[in-house]
């Protein structure tokens, strides 16, 4: 069982909007537990004035997202409150999944030498949100990348009985969630800035900005972490799906200095990667 909400500003952006999003966040939680989104409920927060077409859009979007994903929205609530009390639209979405039997056995434990993948380009979504915002007129063609993740996953549990740990790296990006991952357990990670999944739209903007893209969210990606010698399986086996063609392996687990992630850089030097301190962009998801 998982529960989010969702406050994003515009209500609509390249590749995405808060609907699609709201049904794409609670699946993908459910599934980077290996569990099998089965039911969704979905309550609304709506600013006095907000359009019917609007509201009518989005409500289309959640449908859409949902039966891609073959997952059922079964119940909701809607309360109205008066102009200026909310920003036009927030939603929440709760999530029921199944474990399956192979899920629920304990995974096997994380050592040095395992590798760390993900589905394709990084910041993707931070971008695509600014560019909606009008104070940003970037033209750029970056789209968000909100998408469902249960069938990818599936796919790589039902393939594959390398994979040790999924998470996937919303607010505050790749660099925050392997912080997470690493303060959690017995060991450090490397990660490789050669090789890694960006789009030059991407990282051009967030030089603009002065955003480290490893920081930027993203809404349908998902870290894992596997044995090393299933990691070649597992990027071909994602690689054959519409969501992983770009899956790229990004780094190893290493077992000193534990707690730390580490990048190392195309020039061959190596920088530590922090836990994000505050928020670089508000209310992107």
């Amino acid at each position: 069982f998982t529960t989010d909400s969702y406050v994003i500003r515009p209500l609509f952006f390249p590749g995405g909007d808060i609907g699609k999003l709201a049904v794409s966040g609670t699946i993908n939680d459910l599934a980077v537990m290996g569990a099998k989104p089965i039911f969704l409920s979905c309550s609304l927060i709506i600013e006095e004035g907000l359009s019917l077409s609007i509201l009518k859009r989005v409500i289309s979007s959640m449908r859409q997202t949902a039966d891609d994903a073959g997952v059922e929205i079964i119940t909701g609530d809607t309360k109205v409150v008066e102009h200026g009390s909310a920003d036009e639209l927030f939603i929440n979405t709760s999530g029921i999944g199944l474990l399956s039997a192979k899920s629920k056995n304990p995974s096997p434990r994380i050592k040095a030498g395992d590798k760390i993948i993900i589905n394709g380009s990084i910041g993707d979504h931070s971008i695509a949100t600014l560019s909606g915002r009008e104070e940003f007129d970037f033209r750029t063609q970056v789209k968000s990348d909100c998408a469902p993740l249960n069938d990818l996953i599936e796919r790589v549990l039902s393939q594959s009985s390398g994979v040790k740990l999924m998470r996937d790296p919303t607010r505050g990006g790749v660099a925050t969630i392997l912080n997470e991952i690493a303060m959690e357990q017995e060991f450090g990670i490397e990660i490789w800035e050669e090789g890694m999944p960006f789009k030059q739209e991407t990282i051009a903007i967030s030089e603009m900005l002065g955003f480290d893209p490893l920081y930027l969210a993203n809404e349908g990606k998902v870290i894992f972490i596997v044995e090393d010698e299933e990691a070649k399986k597992i990027i071909k086996i994602l690689r054959s799906h519409p969501l992983g063609k770009q899956s790229e392996i990004i780094g190893r687990v290493i077992l000193e200095p534990r707690g730390k992630v580490y990048l190392r850089t195309c020039i061959g030097t190596t920088r530590v990667l922090d836990m994000l301190s505050g928020d670089q962009l508000p209310r992107i998801c």
